[in-house]
């Protein structure tokens, strides 16, 4: 279910970092130290996604790697865009 802009807010308020974007996407920069830092995040969010089953959008431009996140199927953003916006907050802290 698409969440209300008031949902949307606070939810980016437990969200460290992630942004929203042109009303329908959340979206957020992570940065490392070396190029291949940044290939192996984006195989743990990989990973996070299929355990998920929701998948973002992935830019890698050398050691900045950015994650964007709506729902299809829901017509905007849901509960589970930040879902998974943790889930990889916490990928991205683990390491």
């Amino acid at each position: 279910m698409r969440l209300t802009d008031v949902e949307i807010d606070e939810s980016l308020s437990a969200n460290e970092g992630w942004k929203r974007e042109d009303g329908k996407w959340i979206a957020k920069k992570y940065r490392f130290a070396a190029f291949m830092d940044a290939i192996a995040f984006v195989d743990r969010v990989a990973i996070a996604s299929e355990l998920l089953n929701h998948h973002p959008f992935i830019a890698i431009d050398y050691k900045i790697v950015t994650l964007r996140l709506t729902t299809w199927r829901g017509g905007g953003l849901t509960a589970l865009d930040f879902q998974a916006a943790e889930a990889f907050n916490n990928v991205y802290t683990s390491e």
